[in-house]
């Protein structure tokens, strides 16, 4: 079954490992005809995206990837047709960006602490933008300290590894309507990654009248029985099936770029919902006071 739209991927913008343009000729190699370039917390790489995707042939989808929080456990959100140029939302997403750089410099001093001699300006070179924790792994494994980037996570930087920095916590109601603010459409990202389906399903209501419109149904590695699982849900309460690779370059998740099959109805249904949202104002929205934990 030949693929032709990837909802999920990102770039060096955030924290992929390749330059908006070089992922849409990745794309274009995929045979890829639809892509959305998800950025976690900055749409910073957009413009040169929209560019090559002209000159590819390739429809880009602008969109971005917020990280919130449930009960510690992480849980995204992804945002598809934002207004990407908005003011008010470029102004949030800088004290998103703030948060993440002043949090990747945190987890270097942890490393430096326990003798691991890395450069946070090294850091802040490979991620030419937006920093996260792939580029402090691709300075440990250029030291030396690690094999591959999948080792640098499980060995210094997961949540339950040593040099880890919690994340500026928001809730994923707060991502929803900061992405309904920008004219945008939500979609909650993997949610069978912690804390679990059930979890989401007893937060779906807060999170349905905050605006979501989606679930990503066709993700990366998930079995048949766990697309079907959240299909069976997604259909229950009228939401989009979406889905993607979650690409971030080689060895950092499983699927490659284009290798997880998304049906094309899934774009039809988010043009059809965006149509509807045509030519109404969209509600603003102001971040909340974070929480942080040490």
């Amino acid at each position: 079954m030949t693929n032709r739209v990837d909802l999920h991927t990102h770039s060096t913008a955030s924290d992929g490992l390749f330059a908006p343009s070089e992922l849409l000729q990745q794309a274009k190699a995929a045979g890829l005809e639809v892509q959305a370039l998800t950025d976690h917390d900055t749409t910073n790489g957009i413009p040169e995206a929209l560019t090559a995707a002209r000159q590819l042939g390739i429809e880009l989808i602008p969109g971005i990837e917020i990280n919130t929080d449930i009960d510690g456990n992480e849980v995204h959100v992804l945002g598809y047709f934002i207004d990407y140029q908005q003011t008010a939302l470029q102004q949030k997403l800088q004290v998103l960006r703030d948060s993440r750089l002043r949090r990747g410099e945190r987890m270097v001093e942890n490393l430096n602490k326990m003798g691991i001699a890395i450069r946070w300006e090294r850091v802040r070179e490979i991620a030419q933008g937006s920093v996260g924790r792939p580029h402090i792994a691709k300075a440990l494994l250029e030291q030396g300290y690690v094999k591959s980037i999948p080792e640098a996570f499980d060995k210094y930087i997961s949540s339950n590894s040593p040099a880890y920095v919690a994340r500026y916590k928001l809730e994923p109601e707060h991502a929803i309507r900061l992405i309904v603010s920008a004219g945008g459409l939500p979609v909650l990202a993997h949610p069978l990654a912690h804390p679990g389906l059930a979890t989401i399903q007893q937060r779906f209501p807060q999170m349905h009248e905050a605006g979501l419109v989606g679930l990503e149904t066709y993700y990366g590695p998930y079995t048949p029985e766990q697309v079907q699982t959240i299909k069976t849900f997604a259909d229950e309460h009228d939401l989009i099936a979406t889905g993607g690779s979650d690409y971030h370059g080689p060895g950092i998740h499983p699927t490659p770029l284009g290798g997880r099959y998304v049906p094309y109805e899934a774009v039809e249904r988010l043009k059809a919902a965006k149509a509807q949202r045509q030519g109404l104002t969209p509600p603003p929205f102001e971040l909340p006071s974070p929480t942080r934990e040490a």
